[in-house]
């Protein structure tokens, strides 16, 4: 894999994988294991981050950023991911924001939104659709039933838009300085044909920030309520078209999504396989080293099966995002369910390889490793995103 990389790309990963070598994993348990789930965040940590250029690195080169490309975007988050997963997904959050302006934003919101951005090493960018009462009906809503899907309604009063609703487990929500809100413009249409994105930033009146949710895994990760009461949005701070946040699916950029997932999920399986190994020389049962047991040879075959799939898997789709801008989506799908069986698996494993020499004991980072592994099955490779995997090979 390396003798296909350019200078470029291998700089930026060699960068990634000491920053997590020696500024993440010395941190990273704990972390995981303070209390408080708001009190997680280390602001240190994204401070050293942004300094090298990580926080930024998906923002095109003519406004501030590195732009770097699909590849070494895999390349980083899979560096970082084997660290930790939940403070790798903390800096990729704001590359796929930047994304999201790039693709939908127009010069003067891209010139605007950039410039803070870029100069402030706390800045980082939230954003969702998830609401209480409307979560995988976002994703795959009946199209019968104009009703269902997010409420967050936005209507016109004068020249600017008032948002009244609420939206809940949203990504950087108590932190993020914007916040990229999906609305529902056209509450007679389908959520696909009557949502608007609208940027709002930090300290807008009427936007208050709920319950930090505590999550048994990705805790250092922020996840919170926001409640709108008729907070005022200027239309300058609508990206793209009225009705059309649903068409942010055919940027060029849309497909990071799934590929941040990815290479977050192949991250973990390194990290597990790294554990696995160094468990099975360190470790005796029944009077040999654990790696001389057959049956701990077959579930490292097994891990290194997995991963390896899921590493050529996940270049594959870098590859072809970085040639074409029309990529199938179907092939992105694909491979968020499969990162997400493959990690887990992998994860299982790992731990199960612990437990066999500890006595019931388990490993704090094994444990961990599963913990944030189980986030996939919410966000990631769920059942309806297999339904939608099925309906686009159809």
């Amino acid at each position: 894999m390396d003798h296909l990389l350019t200078d470029t790309q291998r700089a930026w990963q060699l960068k990634a994988r000491e920053f997590a070598e020696t500024e993440i994993r010395p941190l990273s348990l704990a972390r995981d294991q303070i209390a408080a789930p708001a009190e997680t965040i280390d602001w240190e940590i994204i401070k050293k981050g942004s300094r090298l250029g990580i926080r930024t690195a998906a923002v095109p080169t003519e406004y501030g950023g590195h732009g770097i490309d699909f590849t070494t975007q895999a390349l980083m988050i899979a560096e970082m991911a084997k660290a930790d997963s939940a403070i790798a997904k903390s800096f990729s959050q704001s590359w796929k924001w930047s994304h999201l302006i790039v693709d939908n934003g127009n010069d003067e919101q891209k010139k605007r939104f950039f410039d803070a951005f870029v100069n402030d090493d706390t800045f980082v960018l939230g954003g969702g659709i998830t609401e209480p009462n409307a979560g995988s009906d976002n994703r795959l809503p009946p199209a019968d039933d104009p009703k269902s899907g997010l409420q967050l309604r936005a209507t016109l009063d004068g020249d600017t838009w008032m948002l009244n609703g609420s939206k809940c487990y949203i990504a950087n929500a108590n932190i993020g300085k914007l916040i990229f809100a999906f609305t529902r413009t056209d509450p007679g249409m389908p959520v696909q044909e009557g949502t608007t994105i609208f940027a709002v930033p930090r300290g807008t009146p009427g936007l208050k920030v709920g319950k930090v949710f505590n999550k048994h895994g990705w805790r250092f990760y922020q996840n919170a309520e926001l409640f709108f009461e008729n907070v005022r949005v200027p239309d300058s701070n609508r990206l793209g078209a009225l009705n059309g946040a649903h068409k942010k699916h055919d940027g060029k950029n849309s497909k990071f999504g799934d590929l941040e997932y990815a290479a977050n999920a192949l991250g973990i399986c390194d990290a597990a396989i790294e554990m696995a190994t160094a468990h099975g020389r360190t470790h005796r049962q029944a009077g040999k080293r654990l790696n001389e047991h057959q049956l701990f040879q077959l579930k490292l075959s097994e891990m290194h099966m997995q991963t390896e799939a899921l590493r050529s898997f996940v270049m594959r789709i870098a590859a072809e995002s970085d040639c074409t801008a029309n990529i199938s989506r179907k092939h992105n799908m694909l491979l968020m369910n499969f990162s997400t069986d493959s990690m887990q698996r992998v994860c299982y494993l790992n731990l199960a390889i612990h437990r066999s020499a500890a006595k019931g004991e388990i490993s704090a980072r094994a444990e961990k490793l599963v913990r944030d592994a189980i986030i996939w099955t919410h966000i990631a490779g769920d059942s309806v995103q297999r339904m939608k995997a099925v309906k686009a090979l159809l």
